[in-house]
């Protein structure tokens, strides 16, 4: 089992396992109709599907198995306002790989919170649990997000045209990946 010494601190970020006080802060940006745009899930109706969405988040703080994730609350330093989330999953146990994903509240977006957030989880991966390969997945219209894996040093794989139909629509997913030399030579 791999578990982090939390919480993890950045330069302007904490990040942590959510909290039940977390609650309002997740569902003002969780059920916001936007922030599911490039998503497979959709918003919550009410506050009652985002405190389900919390309480399997409060559950993601290990790595045990295939599919198991860490999933932290990004909150400001300066003043604990929960800004967003980052997750790394464990894609594959046997081949060392992970994937990392975000998402931020949109008041908060455009200030580097995710690049920043990630970074940690990549340090986490490559530093702590000697994970081999971490990939991105996103949407391929999902050019902001696209933005944070290139500048994490990340390299773009893939461009799979209309793989997954999500939502009522056939959507192209691009892979971005990085391996543990990348991130030690960068």
């Amino acid at each position: 089992m791999l578990t982090p010494d939390l919480p993890l601190k950045t330069e302007r970020l904490e990040l942590r396992p959510f909290r039940p006080s977390d609650l309002a802060d997740l569902h003002g940006y969780f059920a916001d109709p936007a922030a599911h745009r490039y998503l497979y899930s959709e918003a919550p109706a009410d506050l009652d599907g985002t405190r389900a969405v919390l309480a399997r988040r409060q559950e993601r703080t290990a790595l045990r198995d295939k599919g198991d994730a860490i999933q932290l609350a990004a909150v400001l330093r300066r003043t604990g306002q929960l800004v967003g989330d980052v997750v790394l999953a464990w894609a594959e146990p046997e081949h060392r790989q992970g994937e990392i994903g975000y998402l931020l509240h949109p008041d908060h977006r455009g200030h580097g919170y995710a690049t920043e957030a990630a970074t940690a989880m990549l340090a986490l991966a490559f530093d702590r649990f000697d994970l081999h390969r971490v990939v991105g997945r996103l949407d391929a219209r999902n050019t902001a997000s696209a933005r944070v894996l290139e500048r994490l040093g990340m390299r773009r794989e893939a461009h799979l045209r209309e793989n997954e139909f999500v939502k009522g629509e056939w959507a192209d997913e691009v892979i971005y990946a990085m391996l543990a030399r990348d991130w030690r030579a960068r």
